[in-house]
């Protein structure tokens, strides 16, 4: 009887050992094919979507996210366009790194000629953008520039940030519960094979999610300013423009006209020049034979 007991005793032990290492098991395979499949690709762009979230509520905005983008645009003489761009670079300057920051700035082509052109590009915090917009605009004034256009637009941002947020949280859950599997060496060595893949690729995703949402966050704090110059076009210019386009159509029309001219005679010369040499045989075989005819007609 006690013998009995025993094995009974035993085989309920072993029966519980083994639930425990099959529930463990299905626990691990559940995580990784979790992971699996949702997983997403690595070259995942900045329009993400949440397609693993599931019934998760949408975390809601208090208010909307606007990503601004500031033009400008002057128009002045050729010499003042170099001072004006250091003027306005000078004002972001003043305003300090957490304010407003030079992006680029190009001069390009030549004052003499009156062809320069400029560019500069300023990252302005949003809330001194209208401010340092009309300090810019105040330096043009000085050196009586011209703006010729202004334009502001926007980008609503809002749900985009919300939806990237849901989705780093849910990523770094299903990565902590991956690695509580590997930590514990829960389930088969495939298994945990699977689920440090899936570690690495759900570390990407995490990863590349938050840099853009780091980007664009950046881009709502601070709003791009793009600042054109150009050089003005006087009364003489406007004069003179058609007729030099005039006498540039001219000299394109001459120029075709003597390459023309060219061509005929690079083909006429030598040609000519055997035409001419032949006939000049002919005639001088011609005058050879006349007096030899006439001596003939003598003797007869």
């Amino acid at each position: 009887m006690k013998k009995a007991m025993f094995l009974l005793a035993c085989g309920a032990t072993f029966g519980m050992t083994a639930c425990s290492q099959a529930d463990q098991s299905e626990s691990a395979a559940e995580v990784v094919e979790a992971a699996t499949d949702s997983a997403a690709p690595a070259g995942a762009s900045s329009e993400i979507s949440d397609s693993t979230l599931g019934d998760r509520e949408e975390i809601p905005a208090t208010m909307p996210q606007l990503a601004y983008d500031y033009g400008l645009s002057y128009r002045l003489s050729s010499g003042e366009i170099g001072k004006l761009m250091r003027r306005h670079a000078n004002v972001c300057e003043q305003q300090g790194p957490m304010s407003c920051r030079i992006i680029g700035m190009d001069l390009l082509g030549d004052a003499e000629n009156d062809d320069a052109r400029g560019t500069l590009q300023l990252a302005v915090a949003a809330p001194h953008a209208r401010a340092v917009s009309a300090l810019l605009e105040r330096e043009a004034d000085d050196v009586g520039a011209e703006q010729v256009s202004a334009t502001i637009g926007s980008e609503e941002v809002s749900k985009a940030v919300v939806d990237t947020e849901a989705r780093i949280r849910a990523r770094e859950e299903l990565r902590d519960r991956l690695m509580e599997v590997l930590r514990t060496r829960k389930g088969s060595v495939k298994e945990l094979v699977e689920a440090e893949r899936s570690v690495a690729a759900v570390n990407e995703e995490i990863d590349q999610a938050k840099s853009w949402l780091a980007e664009t966050k950046g881009r709502v704090a601070f709003s791009r300013m793009d600042i054109d110059y150009a050089p003005a076009a006087g009364v003489g210019t406007e004069f003179t423009a058609p007729i030099e386009g005039a006498l540039g159509s001219l000299g394109g029309i001459l120029g075709g006209t003597v390459a023309v001219l060219i061509v005929l005679l690079a083909i006429g010369l030598p040609v000519g020049g055997a035409i001419a040499g032949l006939v000049w045989l002919r005639r001088r075989l011609a005058v050879k034979n006349t007096p030899r005819n006439e001596e003939v007609a003598v003797a007869g």
